[in-house]
């Protein structure tokens, strides 16, 4: 039976070399876009997360040949002629991938059903900017109690423009526009490095897409796409978790494996609140040796400060000498983890105004989403259930300078999203073992 909780003793400075593999956020996509090919694909550089799990047996479900080496960390992508219509409900819930197969199938059975999407509880990531692009492609769309139905004879190109610069929408007009007649423009798209490395991935395959200035893709569709292969980039949100690790125990963690120009906008941060740099061709290294300086951090859409970054800030914020600001614009709930920080005895004020930047588009809502954190706050050990993936990396980092152990629950967050987290935090000196 999985380990569903941790006990986590502090175990001073983290010190040592973390490997992180390829992106959680790119490896999913790279599997769907293989389905599109005429032949094998292979995908590289794997991590062992659970979401490539549930994205693996979802395809095998719909009668795909997946090959998966978890140890080598490789996965091979083929089908045959057939390939079923209907995403299984077994599947409900469990990620959001499903939504991202609507538009494949539709290619290749003409119909598509897929139940409903899970992943973390961070505010509303709604699939209408999805539906809507999938629609002015061609698709006829049914919702359902348990999901959704589409259909289409002949997918075509359109001129589209996103109310928002939603990655999601963006990988499936990527995913849908690459075998549909015609042009397809999208303005006002995504442009984060796995939305850029999912198009080059398309383009190996085949796929004419370009990538012009203001955001703003085009995608002339083609007859066929063939496999292709490739080695996915490190994980950028994982790399700076690790950062903020030796950063926030006072240790020396270097982080190999995520070029440095995926973290550019992390590392300006990080600088300017006193951290200093060690980069090389192999690694990456942050040490604070004078202490920690208070930031105003706003999250954004790339090239902005991510938001997928802000949770293990947030645990750097409340070892800063002062008082530190975070404003949150991309995901109205995703502060939900903060309870368990302050538990832990973060000092963290919420408030639903908008902090440290601009007014963004929750200004005029109720949504909980800017933070004053006091440092230099002293942790204590507790029992805390994490609500996501990051927010999992972040209880047990407060964890490792508490003042006492602390049990974490629901540590299957954590592993849906960190390559072998348990072991690489061993590996670091942090003292964890199964609390079931």
């Amino acid at each position: 039976m999985p380990t569903t909780a941790w006990s986590v003793t502090p175990s001073g400075p983290l010190h040592g070399d973390v490997h992180v593999r390829g992106s959680k956020n790119a490896v999913t996509k790279h599997m769907v876009a293989a389905l599109l090919g005429d032949g094998p694909s292979q995908i590289r550089n794997v991590p062992e997360v659970g979401d490539v799990v549930i994205t693996r047996d979802m395809l095998r479900s719909l009668g795909v040949d997946v090959e998966h080496d978890e140890q080598q960390g490789v996965i091979t992508v083929g089908r045959d002629a057939n390939v079923l219509a209907e995403v299984p409900l077994s599947f409900t819930g469990l990620n959001r991938i499903p939504i991202l197969l609507l538009g494949p199938l539709l290619h290749l059975a003409g119909e598509a059903f897929v139940p409903l999407l899970g992943g973390d509880p961070i505010g509303r990531r709604p699939v209408d900017f999805h539906i809507e692009a999938l629609a002015a492609l061609g698709a006829e769309i049914e919702h359902r109690d348990d999901g959704i139905v589409a259909r289409a004879t002949r997918l075509r190109g359109a001129r589209l423009e996103l109310p928002y610069p939603s990655v999601g929408a963006t990988e499936t007009v990527l995913l849908t526009a690459a075998l549909a007649e015609g042009r397809t423009v999208l303005r006002n798209a995504a442009t984060e490095p796995e939305v850029i490395e999912l198009a080059l991935f398309l383009q190996r395959m085949g796929a004419r897409i370009v990538l012009s200035p203001g955001r703003k893709w085009t995608i002339d569709g083609v007859d066929r796409l063939q496999g292709a292969e490739v080695t996915l980039e490190g994980d950028r949100n994982e790399a700076f978790s690790y950062l903020v690790a030796g950063l926030v125990t006072g240790g020396h963690v270097r982080v190999h494996g995520c070029r440095q120009d995926r973290l550019v906008t992390a590392l300006t941060t990080l600088r300017g609140m006193g951290a200093q740099f060690d980069i090389t061709n192999d690694y990456v290294l942050a040490t604070a040796p004078e202490g920690l300086r208070p930031a105003a951090v706003q999250t954004d859409t790339h090239p902005g400060f991510m938001t997928d970054w802000q949770t293990p800030l947030m645990v750097l914020f409340t070892q800063a000498q002062g008082m530190s600001v975070l404003h949150e614009t991309v995901y109205e709930d995703r502060l939900v983890y903060v309870p368990a920080l302050q538990q832990m005895g973060a000092e963290i004020e919420l408030f639903s105004t908008c902090l440290g930047g601009e007014s963004c588009r929750f200004h005029d809502t109720n949504a909980v989403h800017s933070a004053v954190v006091k440092g230099v706050s002293g942790l204590r050990g507790a029992q805390v259930e994490v609500p996501d993936v990051r927010a999992g990396f972040s209880s047990v980092i407060a964890a490792a300078i508490a003042d006492s152990p602390s049990r974490i629950g629901g540590i299957r967050h954590l592993v849906r999203g960190y390559h072998r987290p348990a072991e690489q935090f061993a590996d670091l000196g942090l003292s964890i073992t199964p609390a079931d």
